[in-house]
């Protein structure tokens, strides 16, 4: 597409021509090209250059003269010539000073004006005039306006009035009034509206004196109306023109016949790309697809003459490759279209005629049969190896697909006309000078691009197959190769197997060339083995591979094993002359499990036991396969196991001399019968092997030589687990297993389990009850030995989560924690007795946070050996705890068996101390806190305390665990670096004898906590608790060592304190007898400057007769109290609730309601009776709190 001339790959556009005031074309210019849509504009300088619009003659008048001519149908230039040289409207520029002068201005003015109009009247040019106003002082002459508009014969909007004082102004100008580009714009509508109809009436009349006029004529039409961006008419009239044009072919004998029909095809591309690009635009694909297919099978025979052959396959690849481009750069394509019925005639469109990836093809294939009639035709002219000086002198003609030859004489020149042999020699000598390979490969790179976007994957290989073979024939080797080996994985997975024989063909030859002996074994052994087993009959290209039979593929194994072997005929083999194997060189090659050398051949492992004991002997089978057409003599096997002291050979017992003996008396050589691999047939070989050492014995590989410089190396597979091979799959062929066994056949594996050796040593953990979140817990650990010398002992320990969720903590920091393992390791100590000094350091060999390995010195029969491992819980969680020992029972032995025993115990771990604390205001004391009054609702308010006033501070330890604990000391302490804000109070730290904590009780201690600070926030400290687990009737025996005290933290949380306004204390005596009247008091304290009003109330009591006044209003004066008294009669004995008493803060509107704790009392029925006075008040109050 991109050969086609610019005027016919863009739209037209409109063109405007501007005449004087040179000065402001540029900005006039760039103002109507940036318009919707643009208008190009061609300046004249002046009025001297306007004779260029001048109507030579009329290029139609042929049409009613006389004796017509037509000696082409398109014009070459027409179009272009529309688009730059020939405006639809004409602007003149006159300076107002001009129009508005003296009369010899004006008179200037109209001669102007009477020279335009001469020149584009006969071009039916539209006419603007556009007045430069230059001067603003100047008034515009409305009579001279008039004048001007007559003279130039013109509407009175085709006349414009520009203010150019600046360009800013003028620029403004012309986006305020935009009237010049609406003039423009409408007037050249105008022009190609009236153009058209006047082509269109020739038409109509039908006195036209050729065929070839009317597709012109219809060319026109289309063309006006595109101007127009009338693409319905455009579009019709494209279409009429190219059925008329395909109507006269064969009819008109206006040139001699290839240069005929090389024209007529020249137009109708032309038209067949208008109107695919209308269609696409537009938004119609089915129709430009199916408008496509029509163009295609109405040309497709229209071959010509046979010399000219390609010429015709020439132009096919052209249709295809522009309309592939112009469907893929069409915005309207989708990529799931179903096929369109086009009717009963038709046949229903495919899906691959929507893909641009298709026609990318299809080009590719006729510029492929053009290049191959190209080379006959060459081939066949009896000139081909001379100069045809003729050709340079062939140029295009005036008419479009028309060529002449171009004769100067002097100064002038003439075109003469061409016989069909003079264009046929100029045709191939144009051919020459292009490489088609070039342009072939770059079509079908185009297409392997698009249908690899589209996931197309089989057809995309299929044009990557093509390209490779251009570049193969380029000798552009490397990329031929990397295509090649890219389509093989492709077509070896589909199963593809005659693709993949010509593809594997290509391959070895691109190896061959490169002299890559490897590549070249590999590629011609898996052709060998591929399932071809008889020749299907259809002969086709099948490149350097030749036809896929069976003959061939045992010519390829031939070939092949007489370049790795010795064979005399080596020298013989021309094509293979660069490809040898001399001296010492050796070939390997690796067969895995993914290797498509696997059909080549396949070994086949199996134990015939899974587990055997140390020393002990088992079978195993071996089983290889091969593909191959023809028998393949092994000359020796080795096979390979993970422990290299199992490795062993086999031999051919019929070939004793060809294998080297040398490097293999090392190892353990057996003599096989015979080692011939026949095709499709299993070769079962079973030996008993041995293994002294335990562990995992697994076959690695299976090694096959095959003379003294070839060897293929199989990875050795496990019958149970062996992948079918995919191309032998579906081939009609009996599938058979490796091993007669059944059983084997499901279950045999590659490798075996070779267990250790019973230990004799005995390993003992032990552990006392729960662990506890924050104690160092001891894990004794013993050996025993009962039977074995214990050399190079290690011991091993691993901390396992037992919900698999890891030790390791994910949270960045963890309270009083220094590191984020939930339980740690902490070391290893020594034996009883030994203290961490005594135990070597350098035995110790490492200890991190949930492992341990500790060296175990030598133990003789019978001895023992302990040790303590030391493991912290910083988080109650459950751990599997993992030791292990290994070691040797000789000593001095290289490779010496380890021997091991495993033990675990689950250990759970708990938090052993639960802390709690709460506030206590003074008894029958509150005060009235606001925040606490106003903020009630917020759950995440912290409480208050009071400013000035004792609060107590409870604090409880609960035993969580089911031991009992012994306590050493509570206490609150407080950091360093932090500013103690109160004053706490409390007895000593530290208790006289540790308290005793049974599981599920709690523990309290009461601190006194006060502020007299004017701060906002109390930092009460950290609550430290010191404790361990009691150890029974051993914690009073002087020889059990005391266990570390524990400290357990706690943070308190920081209190709000605040000034309450004010505190209500109620007193009463400690107790009342049942009938005696006592003195009920209610102290109101005001602690601020202010008059507080407040509203009390009390309510009555059944078990009391109640003397004062139950609601009133009260005035409390600033820093003062005020006491309200009850006289109280007690009516029933036992505890008993006093009235109750609740208050209303009207300053605050806060009220306020004593506990019901704070009004007990308990009655006595009659005056109790105590010992001492001060006993009777302990009982009193001991009571009282109850």
């Amino acid at each position: 597409m991109e050969e086609y001339p610019e005027e016919l790959r863009t739209p037209p556009v409109t063109l405007a021509s501007i005449v004087g005031c040179p000065d402001l074309h540029p900005l006039i210019s760039t103002y109507l090209l940036s318009q919707q849509p643009p208008i190009n504009t061609l300046a004249l300088p002046d009025l001297s250059k306007i004779h260029l619009f001048k109507k030579k003659k009329d290029p139609d008048s042929i049409a009613t003269s006389p004796s017509p001519s037509v000696g082409g149908i398109l014009k070459r230039d027409w179009f272009l010539k529309h688009r730059t040289k020939v405006p639809a409207v004409l602007a003149a520029l006159f300076p107002s000073q001009h129009v508005f002068g003296d009369p010899a201005q004006w008179l200037q003015v109209c001669s102007d004006l009477d020279s335009i109009k001469a020149v584009i009247r006969g071009r039916n040019i539209k006419l603007v005039v556009v007045v430069v106003h230059t001067n603003p002082h100047d008034e515009i002459s409305e009579d001279r306006m008039i004048a001007l508009r007559k003279r130039s014969e013109v509407e009175a909007k085709y006349v414009v009035v520009l203010n150019p004082n600046d360009e800013s102004e003028l620029q403004q100008s012309l986006n305020r009034h935009a009237l010049l580009a609406n003039t423009f714009s409408e007037l050249a509508g105008v022009y190609y509206r009236e153009e058209g109809r006047r082509v269109k009436q020739r038409i109509e009349k039908k006195n036209v004196s050729s065929v070839e006029l009317i597709v012109r004529y219809c060319f026109k039409v289309a063309v006006y109306a595109e101007f127009r961006s009338d693409w319905a008419e455009a579009l019709k009239f494209y279409e009429e023109a190219y059925h008329t044009l395909r109507e006269i072919v064969g009819v008109t004998t206006r040139l001699p016949a290839i240069q005929r029909l090389v024209e007529i095809k020249s137009i109708s591309e032309q038209l067949h790309f208008k109107i695919s690009t209308l269609l696409l635009h537009s938004g119609k694909v089915t129709e430009a697809v199916t408008w496509f297919r029509q163009h295609k099978n109405a040309y497709k025979r229209l071959v010509g003459a046979p010399e000219a052959t390609f010429l015709h396959l020439e132009w096919m690849s052209r249709q295809f490759l522009v309309f592939g481009e112009l469907l893929e750069t069409s915005s309207k394509i989708t990529q799931s279209i179903l096929p369109v019925i086009l009717g009963s005639s038709s046949k229903p469109l495919s899906e691959w005629e929507y893909y641009p990836a298709y026609y990318y093809q299809l080009a590719a294939h006729y510029l492929s049969e053009k290049r191959s009639a190209l080379e006959l035709a060459i081939s066949m002219s009896e000139t081909s190896n001379e100069i045809d000086s003729g050709a340079d002198s062939v140029v295009p003609s005036a008419y479009v697909g028309q060529f002449a030859r171009l004769l100067e004489q002097g100064d002038n020149a003439d075109m003469l006309t061409l016989t069909d042999e003079e264009y046929t020699r100029y045709a191939v000598s144009e051919g020459r000078r292009f490489q088609d390979s070039l342009e072939i490969i770059a079509l079908l790179k185009k297409a392997y691009e698009s249908y690899s976007s589209f996931k197309i994957q089989r057809m995309s290989s299929f044009c990557g197959f093509q390209m490779a073979k251009e570049y193969f024939t380029e000798g552009d080797i490397s990329n031929a190769k990397q295509i090649f080996d890219s389509i093989a994985s492709l077509y070896r997975k589909e199963g593809w197997v005659t693709l993949l024989w010509d593809v594997l063909g290509y391959l070895r030859e691109c190896s061959r060339k490169n002299g890559t002996l490897k590549d070249f074994v590999e590629y011609s052994l898996e052709m060998a083995a591929l399932p071809i087993s008889s020749d299907t009959g259809v002969q086709r290209d099948t490149g350097p591979a030749g036809p896929a039979i069976l003959h061939q593929r045992e010519i390829v194994h031939k070939e092949v094993f007489e370049l790795v072997s010795e064979a005399p005929g080596l020298a013989t083999n021309e094509h293979s002359s660069n490809l040898k194997i001399t001296g010492d060189e050796s070939l390997q090659l690796e067969v895995d499990i993914v290797s498509p050398l696997r059909l080549v051949m396949l070994a086949s492992v199996a134990f015939h036991e899974q587990t055997i004991k140390p020393g002990a002997s088992t079978l195993i089978s071996v089983s290889l396969l091969s593909h191959l057409p023809r028998t393949v003599e092994i000359d020796q096997l080795e096979i390979q196991f993970n422990q290299s002291c199992c490795n062993f050979f086999i031999v051919n017992a019929q070939k004793p001399q060809s294998v080297e003996v040398s490097g293999i008396q090392k190892h353990r050589t057996e003599i096989a019968p015979s080692l011939s691999l026949e095709p499709n047939k299993w070769l079962r070989l079973t030996y008993d092997i041995q293994s002294d050492q335990s562990g995992k014995l697994e076959c690695l590989s299976v090694i096959a030589k095959i003379g003294s410089h070839f060897t293929i190396c199989c990875r050795a597979e496990s019958p149970a687990s062996l992948d079918s091979l995919p191309l032998w799959t579906l081939e009609d062929c009996i599938q058979t297993v490796p091993i007669k066994d059944p059983i084997l056949v499901f279950s045999g594996q590659k490798s075996t389990q070779v267990e250790e050796p019973d230990p004799q040593v005995d390993l003992y953990l032990g552990a006392s009850g729960p662990a506890l979140v924050g104690e160092i817990f001891l894990v004794p650990v013993t050996l025993v030995s009962k039977g074995h010398d214990v050399y190079s002992g290690e011991l091993k320990i691993n901390l396992v989560d037992v919900r698999g969720g890891g030790l390791f903590s994910p949270r960045d920091s963890e309270p009083y924690s220094t590191d984020s393992h939930h339980v740690q390791l902490l070391g290893i100590s020594g034996p009883e007795g030994e203290d961490d000094s005594q135990l070597d350091s350098d035995k110790i060999k490492k200890i991190q946070q949930s492992f341990g390995l500790i060296s175990v010195p030598f133990l003789k029969n019978g001895d023992s050996w302990s040790c303590k491992l030391e493991i912290k819980w910083h988080r109650p969680k459950p751990i599997m705890l993992y030791v292990s020992l290994g070691y040797t029972p000789h000593s001095g032995e290289l490779n010496a068996q380890m021997v091991h025993v495993h033990k675990n115990l689950q250990i759970e771990g708990h938090t052993a101390i639960v802390l709690n604390h709460h506030y206590l205001m003074p008894f029958r004391q509150d005060p009235l806190l606001l925040t606490k009054s106003k903020q009630a609702s917020e759950s995440d308010q912290s409480e208050s305390l009071p400013l000035n006033q004792k609060t107590v501070l409870i604090v409880s330890a609960k035993n969580c665990t089911e031991l009992p604990l012994r306590l050493k000391s509570i206490s609150i302490e407080v950091e360093d670096d932090v500013e103690r804000t109160c004053s706490i109070q409390h007895g000593n730290e530290e208790f006289s004898n540790p308290a005793l904590l049974v599981p599920g009780k709690e523990f309290k201690k009461v601190f006194s906590v006060s502020s007299d600070m004017n701060i906002s926030k109390l930092k009460l400290g950290t609550v430290c608790l010191r404790w361990r687990r009691d150890l029974g009737i051993e914690e009073q025996s002087a020889s059990t060592p005391t266990l570390s005290w524990v400290v357990t933290k706690q943070k308190l949380p920081e209190m709000n304190v605040e000034l309450p306004p004010l505190i209500v204390s109620l007193e009463c005596p400690p107790y009342a007898i049942l009938g005696d009247p006592f003195t009920y008091y209610i102290r109101i304290l005001n602690q601020t400057q202010l008059l507080q009003e407040v509203k009390y109330s009390l309510s009555d009591a059944q078990s009391f007769v109640l003397c004062g006044y139950h609601d009133d209003t009260v005035y409390v004066l600033p820093k003062s109290e005020h006491i309200l008294s009850y006289k109280l009669v007690p009516l029933a004995s036992g505890m008993q609730q006093l009235p109750k008493f609740s208050m209303t803060s009207v300053r605050y509107s806060a009220a306020y309601q004593p506990s019901n704790s704070a009004h007990s009392v308990f009655v006595f029925p009659s005056k109790p009776h105590f010992k001492t006075a001060a006993s009777t008040n302990f009982r009193v109050e001991s009571v009282a709190n109850e």
